[in-house]
């Protein structure tokens, strides 16, 4: 089942243009910790009769509404869900975990992160780790190599992908950008500038085949000759980048254009152009993907494809929320449309 462009809302939503109050902005509201709020909201004997006054008082005041999908989670769980990421240093994370982070928030539930790549260098099983902290579902965020721990996993508890495709398993659900519609437009702004000898250093997995799908789909339809373009592995790192483009611009040909597979392989792209006394955007126009807040600085000013970070992350915690009354429903996958943001590394070619 495809949700894709579906609201991604988190458990609380806005109501004429105002943003619908939380558990957070009850407690704050009744000088009471979240906790105290959430007994009330179950009934529990536990809570003094002034307290209760008090958070009753605050959600009818802030027209606070209970999350349908908060009622109906068991009192028996954890209120925590795990989330395994591949790389923290990697800034691309930040918004999508914003993401989930305010959408569990909003039921009560706190995210645990951990870092695979780290639990990899001390001999640690990542998605072990989280299971045997009794976590009530998890998420995976950005490309895993886990896929048999991720598979067990999901007969047990509430499984996501966030800005992956893979594992794909029929009762794990999926939260992305629509990579080949993001290099599509991307490799457009590029065409539209006149540039016709144009690169694409390649990520890794499903989305970096995707990525570079809709930019040599791209190319095909502009009726260039594939002779007039460039491939280079680059990974997804700044080293990644650098090397990649060294190639690329050390070639008989060199590219007048690249399309990069993140932010962090452009920083890199961007030095090795540097290191020749090529400058961009004069000799070498750039493109980056993620649109984290590395591509917004002055300095740096990068144009980059935004992937809706923020809402694939609420978005993956929303399938999260509606997984754990349902662990075995089918598969859903929600892809977000992006949109290119334009800054100073594009200009027309010289």
């Amino acid at each position: 089942m495809s949700v894709d462009d579906a609201p991604a809302g988190g458990a609380s939503g806005n109501l004429g243009g105002r943003r619908a109050a939380t558990i957070r902005d009850v407690a704050a509201h009744a000088g009471v910790s979240k906790s105290v709020v959430s007994r009330v909201l179950r009934d529990e004997p536990n809570v003094s009769d002034e307290r209760r006054t008090r958070v009753r008082a605050a959600m009818a005041e802030l027209g606070y509404r209970p999350n349908s999908i908060a009622r109906g989670l068991s009192q028996a769980r954890s209120g925590t869900v795990g989330v395994v990421i591949n790389d923290l240093r990697n800034p691309w994370y930040v918004d999508l975990l914003e993401g989930l982070a305010t959408t569990f928030d909003a039921v009560d539930i706190a995210p645990i992160l951990v870092d695979s790549r780290l639990d990899h260098q001390v001999g640690r099983d990542t998605v072990e780790t989280m299971l045997s902290r009794q976590v009530d579902g998890l998420v995976v965020v950005g490309t895993t190599d886990a896929r048999v721990d991720v598979e067990r996993a999901a007969r047990s508890i509430p499984v996501v992908l966030a800005g992956t495709l893979e594992p794909d398993l029929p009762t794990i659900d999926i939260a992305v950008d629509d990579d080949v519609v993001g290099a599509r437009i991307a490799t457009e702004h590029l065409l539209a500038l006149g540039h016709r000898r144009l690169a694409h250093i390649q990520g890794p997995g499903m989305v970096g085949r995707l990525r570079r799908q809709g930019f040599e789909e791209t190319i095909a339809a502009s009726g260039l000759p594939v002779e007039s373009i460039a491939i280079e592995y680059g990974g997804t790192t700044e080293d990644g980048g650098y090397a990649a483009t060294a190639r690329l611009l050390d070639a008989a040909a060199p590219p007048t254009a690249i399309l990069a597979f993140n932010d962090m392989a452009s920083l890199g792209a961007m030095s090795a152009a540097d290191d020749r006394g090529i400058s961009i955007p004069g000799n070498l126009s750039l493109i980056g993907y993620d649109d984290t807040q590395l591509a917004s600085l002055r300095h740096i000013s990068l144009t980059s494809v935004d992937n809706g970070n923020f809402t694939v992350g609420a978005q993956a915690a929303k399938f999260v929320l509606q997984r754990m009354e349902r662990l075995t429903a089918p598969q859903r996958v929600y892809r977000h449309t992006p949109e290119l943001v334009v800054r100073r590394t594009t200009a027309a070619p010289r």
